[in-house]
């Protein structure tokens, strides 16, 4: 490995397989997520997806359940939509999907990234951080977990 990306590597944080983050525009805090190098695109599991026009745009409001721990805490949220896309799903079946823009919050820093809204209720982790959001921003070290401070 050359040393201008040796370089560049050591000035990205290093997460872990599982860390907490936050999406501070959909207000969701310390929410667990799963790092997958092998996906595209990050998803966020949601139910109840109703499309809306608002001011001649897209949206779609849907539900939320901010904490892994207590499934029974719903919140509603909505948000404009970015694109719909047929994304492949964790069993190689193609589903259509809202793609929403958000911050993401994550070791000190944020930036917006493209979350599909879709069902993961049979996926242990609400939300999967897929290589787009990371790219250029996190490397990632999948044998370790919550390798970092939330705040950086």
């Amino acid at each position: 490995m050359g040393t201008l990306k040796v370089q560049i590597y050591q000035n990205m944080p290093v997460i872990g397989a599982l860390e907490l983050c936050n999406l501070p525009e959909l207000t969701i805090q310390n929410l667990t997520m799963r790092v997958d190098t092998g996906a595209t695109t990050s998803s966020l599991h949601v139910d109840d997806i109703e499309e809306f026009e608002k001011d001649g745009e897209t949206w779609v409001s849907f539900n939320i359940h901010p904490d892994i721990h207590d499934v029974n805490e719903i919140v509603r949220r909505e948000a404009k939509v970015a694109a719909v896309r047929k994304i492949k799903s964790s069993t190689a079946t193609r589903e259509r999907r809202y793609l929403i823009e958000t911050l993401l919050e994550i070791a000190g820093q944020s930036w917006k990234i493209q979350l599909s809204l879709t069902d993961r209720s049979e996926m242990t982790y609400l939300m999967l951080l897929g290589r787009e959001a990371m790219s250029g921003r996190l490397v990632v070290n999948p044998g370790e977990e919550y390798l970092l401070n939330l705040n950086g």
